[in-house]
């Protein structure tokens, strides 16, 4: 029987990074993975892929509607899907492959096959019981469908169906108008599919700034995604090739029908911690299904944690792995620290969303004074350069402090915007901090210079 220090059960986000953490604190550590490759859902079938095939389409994209603009002359590629794919693959596999790599370098044991925990510091990989003076589950989350939508990954997928479609659909229903159903309703109209995104509420991207919906979806109709708002979808009927979505508008209660070569259900994840045996153990869980932890992520159970999608917030990547290091540091006897408050969200169609922080919605309803820094792309070089002028950077702060917030960002790059303020937010940062911080020209930073001069006298550009 193997004894370690730390055993951690899946190697996702979440879970590879707090193995490595706890390897690089001195503890001996395993990982166990069910998988044929490390990384979980995001660099398996999740994130990393779908970041690939948005990056290919984008680049079609932009032969087919700016080449010729920029003296780039000759026909639009075609595509070959077959490549597409390979081309993905590829690139998933260099990441988990990396993974195994820094796995070897800490001395981490790959555990191999799906584990469960029979009883408090024994983890059961196969026939084999391991024991572990710690436990880390981070098991991460799957697919969660609705009434009357079953998912086959045939004709009705979910997010890992869509990624490895054996043909590009004619059209595509896309249940969900969240990230998951945007990213990959984008990568296939940009394809030549034509899209339709049916979404219960009157909203596309739920929980996201008000200003970010209304102008997102604007923008992606204009790609030519359509959407059907406040209709719930009521069943799902296949036949050998083909589907029917049968939905009811929520205004009037009409029922209507679309056909199409494939539907996404994209409307959200769940926890996965089946065959775990958390209930014999006695461990706490959520009506919603969640581990509950305390603030050391460990559960009720001593010597038992649990990160990422398999306890409370938001489902990212990102998230995760912070708790991963964070439980590993209080593990090892060190202080454990996540900013739940300062946790960025992206989507990465084009052009991008990121935000983080408080949304207006969020300050009106508790009665905050805030004042409001906006910029549009429009008025930032670069952005206009790249033809990615549409958009804009909203900042918020306190009316008083001028304390940032939140921030808000739709255009080029937002992802990677986003960052320079949640820096400034974890040290407390004003707007006047950001505004006086000089930004090197032609940058699409400037543009959060430029909101964070709006909270001010006022911008420069605008």
């Amino acid at each position: 029987m193997a004894q370690y220090d730390v055993i951690v059960i899946g190697a996702g986000p979440g879970g590879y990074v707090a193995a490595i953490r706890c390897a690089q604190l001195g503890l001996k550590t395993a990982c166990v993975e069910g998988r044929d490759t490390l990384g979980g859902t995001c660099l398996n079938v999740g994130c990393i892929p779908s970041k690939a095939l948005l990056h290919a389409s984008h680049n079609l994209h932009e032969a087919e509607h700016n080449f010729a603009k920029m003296g780039l002359k000759g026909a639009a590629p075609k595509v070959d899907w077959d490549q597409m794919k390979s081309y993905k693959s590829e690139v998933v596999e260099g990441n988990t492959k990396g993974i195994e790599f820094l796995f070897k370098k800490n001395k981490i044991d790959w555990l191999k096959g799906w584990g469960s925990i029979p009883e408090a510091g024994k983890v059961k990989v196969g026939d084999e019981v391991h024991e572990a003076k710690n436990i880390i589950v981070a098991s991460g989350s799957e697919p969660s469908s609705i009434p009357g939508v079953e998912i086959d990954e045939n004709l009705v997928v979910s997010s890992t169906g869509a990624l490895d479609l054996p043909k590009i659909p004619k059209k595509m229903v896309v249940i969900g108008a969240g990230v998951i159903g945007l990213e990959l309703g984008s990568v296939y109209q940009r394809l030549g599919t034509e899209v339709t995104v049916v979404e219960f509420l009157d909203k596309i991207t739920p929980g996201m700034d008000g200003d970010i919906q209304k102008n997102f979806q604007k923008m992606l109709k204009k790609q030519g995604l359509n959407f059907i708002m406040g209709a719930a979808v009521q069943k799902v009927e296949t036949t050998k090739s083909k589907a029917k979505v049968t939905y009811q508008l929520r205004k009037d209660q009409s029922e209507a029908t679309l056909d199409a070569d494939v539907v996404l259900v994209a409307t959200g994840r769940k926890p996965y911690t089946d065959g775990l045996g958390l209930e014999a153990l006695g461990v706490e869980m959520s009506p919603r299904g969640q581990i509950k932890t305390n603030s050391h992520w460990e559960t009720n159970v001593k010597g038992i944690y649990a990160i990422g999608d398999a306890i409370d917030g938001p489902m990212l990547a990102h998230k995760a792995e912070d708790e991963g290091m964070a439980a590993a540091e209080c593990i090892a006897g060190k202080h454990g620290h996540v900013n739940y408050d300062v946790i960025p969200g992206v989507i990465y169609t084009t052009p991008e969303v990121a935000s983080v922080g408080k949304t207006e919605e969020q300050l009106k309803e508790e009665g905050r004074a805030y004042k409001v820094g906006k910029f549009p792309f429009m008025g930032n070089a670069r952005a206009k350069a790249v033809h990615q002028g549409d958009g804009f950077v909203k900042l918020l702060v306190d009316a008083e402090s001028d304390r940032i917030l939140g921030c808000h960002i739709i255009g080029p790059a937002a992802g990677d915007l986003i960052h320079e303020i949640c820096v400034g937010m974890e040290f407390g940062a004003s707007a006047e901090d950001i505004a006086l911080t000089c930004h090197a020209h032609p940058t699409f930073s400037e543009a959060v210079r430029e909101a964070a001069l709006a909270c001010g006298d006022g911008a420069i550009h605008a």
